[in-house]
């Protein structure tokens, strides 16, 4: 596990910001957090180089690419042994339907959300994508009819942390 970098109310204001739009220029960044902007390409710099940002992503609509029917599908393997485990990942992580890929504790092993054309789609992803694998025991289909994006990632406060379960 890796280890928590520390982080300022700066560097805080900084990850928000940059969250929310990562087209933000150092310049717009400086004069939001009210620092030079020399300091400010230093603290990401500094973010990006301890692993704190890790990249920047292109969000696109599934939809508006022909894509509008979304689904999460919980897919269990058998036997779970590694041997089969890192082919399926690598199958599962080239279609072009996968937008992402969780593996999980509990009674499924693993959960994949896809973006596809219509039921149809979904249909022929399932059988001839998963069910048709040798590995895979069950699959369980969820249809997503909306999602919301949430807020920045940031870490626990203090207050958060000391609280506790």
């Amino acid at each position: 596990m890796a280890d928590s970098v520390a982080l300022d109310p700066v560097d805080l204001h900084i990850l928000r910001l940059l969250q929310n739009d990562a087209r933000t220029t150092y310049r717009e960044l400086a004069a939001e957090v009210g620092v030079a902007p020399s300091t400010c390409l230093d603290r990401v710099t500094r973010l990006r180089r301890s692993g704190v940002i890790l990249g920047h992503r292109l969000r696109l609509d599934p939809a508006r690419l022909g894509r509008s029917l979304e689904a999460l599908l919980s897919v269990q393997v058998r036997p779970h042994r590694r041997e089969l485990i890192g082919p399926f990942v690598e199958r599962i992580r080239t279609l072009p339907e996968s937008r992402a890929l969780f593996h999980l504790t509990g009674p499924d092993d693993y959960l994949v959300h896809v973006a596809v054309t219509g039921t149809a789609d979904l249909q022929r992803l399932v059988l001839d994508e998963f069910t048709s694998r040798r590995e895979v025991a069950r699959v369980e289909t969820r249809l997503i009819f909306q999602q919301w994006e949430c807020g920045p990632l940031l870490p626990p406060s203090a207050e958060s942390a000391e609280s506790g379960p």
